[in-house]
């Protein structure tokens, strides 16, 4: 074959943005220049929330996951010198989606862009939020207004634009098999498009044209084979439904459209250089197939289980992309999977089961009716403890956690202080200064009056785009947008899935989780109260919550009795709820990196309530785990000489161990990171640490 023959390859993108926008557009502008051929913006939590800067639960969550975007003049700085026109651009963004549209289109206008040729993909996919990832803002049915509405503008005015991005990836990082992965997304689909059409936005005979711009962003695992055999289910799904529900005849419509980040549940803390060869193989599942090959591709980087990955790190990955692309034979052969009995086997059971989940969510009134009713999360976090539970028997292998654990010590890892990079935590002080400069600066009279026809909007029901856009030109806010929305609309927390979980962990006399029951009756006992209560709380604005229900889960099936909350909780939020409770612990989890700023604030506030004991100080995690998304939790211990009432506090998640150092200085008994996987000894410590800060003396229990 001649390499005019070769086919093109996907779109390669590195998943970026931390800091400023000043200092992400530096970062896109040098990976742009290594080969990147697209470019995949990560907005920091403020910013996917609704927030801006200055706001209380902004704090310590500024530029650390992502770029802050606060106002029109930030996506100027955040693209300075990117010819919009000639980009394709992906922006992780979802219950904010229409509002950094905007403002992406307004920055284009103004270079001189037509918005007919922006080329680019917004997430939008509010479903997955609710369910998982956790930056959902509204209601599921304002939400859904939301992106219908984006939906019938984008095909008026922005036709080349892909408005959703029907995303499974967090589906799988939050436990979902590969017949939930599709299912849910598929259900997901079904209820976007039922939404746009029954809006009456779209003629029907331009319906084809929104089918044809919905694309997906799914998860590939290390199960390369069964990997590949879902993707080319979900093609055959996707063309069935679109097919028949909605009567698109053209097949260049119904063409499953997809891009994809690999696995980052499997990434381990433990051996971090095994992730190298876990990311190739997992990208090997969306390229080998050509009939069901990515259209787009980013990939993790190998430290991410320990920190934010530096721009080496990710160019690393980019390279392994390149390599794969430019140096192998992959582009030039047909699908070399076509007519293997085995793909083919596993691809019809795939259909088989997924058509049959995809009718019983119809069947509950569709995707929003799944979510609001809890049923979606509860299945996902049983399939997780399910998962958890395989890990810690040793029946599912995790080479460098559970099997093969002996190592060398890695040259990669050698000086942990910057195997990671880190964001100055002074640049938060310096974006919200920027912030109040630029509101005293613009027209505020224009502001007021677009906020206004915002809310006015709203409260119709009309598209709620324009109106967008509109405020983006007016110099709004990106929290001053939301707030008028949550006017009208409200807020929304989802179902935690907790309490519908089963018991998946073994309890009979003489495993280990009899052993912990044991001990927290004991310990309840000596205390003379009926059980130990632990408050699972999650602090600031970190969505991730698949480690802390995991601890839920396992807490209550130890025999505590859990609070748990849900995410986006304030210090002082959390502090008031153990005081009410009259909880025996407070379980903290945060993946975000804002560890450093809340921590110490739960534990100052419990110190002014008499809450905690004195002496600071306590251990490390004991267990050797996995970063897969269950080790986040972990135990801090705060102790003050001038309370009756010792509530030990324990604090989880990606701690780099200069961190946890530190909040073990502050007082904190224990610190556990992803390399913590024995989710039973994490309880049993949490036991421990009770007992501790209540002076009961060491409890041995066999059973």
């Amino acid at each position: 074959m001649t390499e005019r023959q070769k086919d093109r390859p996907w779109l390669m993108r590195t998943y970026a943005g931390h800091s400023t926008a000043d200092a992400s557009n530096e970062l896109y502008r040098r990976n742009l220049a290594k080969g990147q051929t697209g470019l995949s913006v990560a907005f920091d939590l403020p910013t996917q929330t609704g927030y801006d800067p200055d706001h209380l639960l902004a704090r310590g969550e500024v530029g650390r996951v992502g770029v802050p975007v606060a106002h029109l003049g930030d996506m100027r700085r955040l693209f300075r010198d990117i010819p919009l026109e000639r980009m394709n651009t992906s922006m992780t963004i979802n219950a904010t989606a229409m509002w950094l549209l905007a403002l992406y289109q307004v920055v284009a206008e103004e270079q001189g862009a037509d918005p007919a040729a922006l080329q680019g993909t917004t997430q939008n996919d509010i479903v997955k939020e609710y369910l998982s990832r956790g930056t959902h803002v509204f209601p599921p049915g304002p939400s859904l207004r939301l992106t219908t509405d984006m939906i019938a503008y984008t095909v008026e005015r922005i036709p080349r634009w892909n408005p959703i991005n029907i995303c499974s990836y967090h589906l799988q990082e939050a436990g979902a098999t590969p017949v939930q992965e599709i299912s849910y997304a598929m259900s997901t689909a079904i209820a976007v498009l039922d939404a746009v059409f029954a809006s009456g936005q779209v003629p029907r005979e331009r319906r084809g044209e929104v089918v044809g711009r919905i694309s997906f962003f799914v998860n590939a695992g290390v199960r390369f084979i069964e990997e590949m055999c879902k993707m080319r289910a979900f093609s055959r799904i996707w063309d069935r439904v679109t097919r028949e529900r909605y009567g698109v005849e053209d097949a260049r419509q119904r063409r499953f459209r997809y891009g994809v980040q690999v696995n980052s549940l499997g990434l381990t803390e433990a051996q971090p250089e095994n992730n190298v060869q876990r990311i190739v193989l997992e990208m090997l599942a969306v390229t080998l197939s050509k009939d069901a090959r990515a259209r787009a591709v980013q990939l993790p980087a190998w430290n991410e289980a320990l920190g934010l990955p530096r721009p080496w790190d990710q160019q690393w990955s980019l390279r392994i992309q390149q390599v794969l692309a430019h140096e192998s034979d992959l582009l030039e052969y047909e699908d070399i999977f076509a007519g293997s009995h085995v793909v083919e086997a596993k691809v019809a059971s795939l259909v088989t089961e997924c058509l049959a989940e995809i009718e019983r969510i119809d069947a509950m009134g569709g995707a929003m009716a799944a979510v609001e009713s809890g049923y979606l999360k509860s299945r996902l976090v049983s399939s997780h403890a399910e998962r958890r539970a395989r890990i810690e028997s040793g029946e599912e292998k995790i080479v460098g956690v559970n099997v093969f654990e002996a190592t060398e010590r890695s040259p990669l890892t050698a000086d942990l202080g910057s195997a990671v990079m880190t964001v100055d935590p002074a640049n938060e002080a310096t974006v919200v200064a920027a912030l109040h400069e630029w509101r005293e600066r613009r027209d505020g009279l224009r502001a007021a009056e677009a906020l206004t026809a915002l809310r006015k909007a709203a409260e119709g029901s009309g598209n709620l785009m324009a109106a967008t856009v509109e405020c983006a030109r007016a110099g709004v806010t990106t929290g001053e947008w939301s707030w008028a929305l949550r006017e009208v609309f409200g807020e929304f927390r989802a179902p935690t899935g907790v309490s519908g979980a089963p018991l998946t962990v073994a309890a009979e006399p003489g495993t280990p989780l009899a052993r912990v029951r044991s001990m927290a009756a004991r310990t309840a006992a000596e205390l003379g109260c009926g059980r130990l209560r632990l408050l699972v709380g999650k602090p600031g604005l970190d969505g991730h919550s698949n480690g802390a229900e995991q601890i839920a889960v396992r807490a209550r099936d130890a025999g505590f009795e859990v609070v748990y909350q849900g995410i986006r909780l304030t210090p002082e939020q959390i502090v008031s709820a153990a005081l009410a409770e009259d909880v025996h612990c407070v379980g903290l989890s945060i993946l975000s990196g804002s560890h450093t700023a809340l921590v110490p604030e739960v534990l100052e506030r419990l110190r002014a309530a008499g809450a905690s004991h004195s002496a600071p100080g306590g251990g490390t995690g004991d267990g050797t785990g996995t970063g897969t998304g269950t080790g986040s939790t972990s135990d801090t211990g705060g102790t003050s000489d001038t309370g009756d009432t010792p509530i030990p506090v324990i604090v989880g998640g990606i701690i780099p161990p200069a961190d946890g150092a530190a909040l073990r200085a502050a007082g904190v008994a224990a610190v556990f990171t992803p390399k913590d996987f024995g989710i039973t000894e994490i309880i049993g410590r949490i036991v421990d640490e009770i007992r501790k800060a209540n002076n009961l003396d060491p409890l041995e229990v066999s059973v």
